[in-house]
């Protein structure tokens, strides 16, 4: 079943049930991979990678908005972008942990030969090609400066 039709399915048991903060997260899924699907001008189905991105941009967005509001001291408006970014992972692939995460890293590094940060580019390129929707790019970010530095 394609992410659109499982995000529809899921309006539809939110709407049902009244869950008005759910409703809310899936109709911004929903109109974000609409609006990718228009901008290459075509009608054609996004890829599951592609997908998957836009869900991980998503729940990035609300994590930012997030911490940003909790530093401001507002958390009557963090949790509703916590609570959001909830409903938008359930789309989301298990994330990995950092040891699994860390392991496909030292792999990486191992086939490239990288030895330094000069190299962190190309280790950064295929391991987010290979962890996509699998782990948040932070995390590889961080676990690939440490393992290079």
């Amino acid at each position: 079943m394609s992410l659109s039709t499982q995000i529809t399915e899921a309006m539809k048991e939110a709407m049902k049930s009244k869950d008005s903060m759910s409703l809310q997260a899936l109709r911004s899924i929903k109109s974000a991979i609409l609006l990718a699907q228009t901008e290459t001008g075509a009608k054609e189905e996004l890829s599951t990678e592609q997908e998957l991105k836009i869900l991980q941009k998503l729940v990035k967005q609300r994590k930012d908005s997030a911490s940003i509001f909790k530093e401001q001291g507002r958390d009557d408006l963090a949790e509703p972008e916590l609570e959001e970014a909830k409903v938008i992972q359930q789309f989301l692939p298990e994330q990995m942990s950092e040891e699994d995460v860390a392991k496909v890293v030292d792999e990486i590094i191992a086939q490239t030969g990288a030895s330094s940060m000069k190299d962190m580019g190309k280790v950064m390129g295929m391991a987010n090609g290979r962890l996509a929707g699998k782990a948040d790019g932070k995390t590889i970010s961080g676990i690939v400066k440490q393992r290079l530095s």
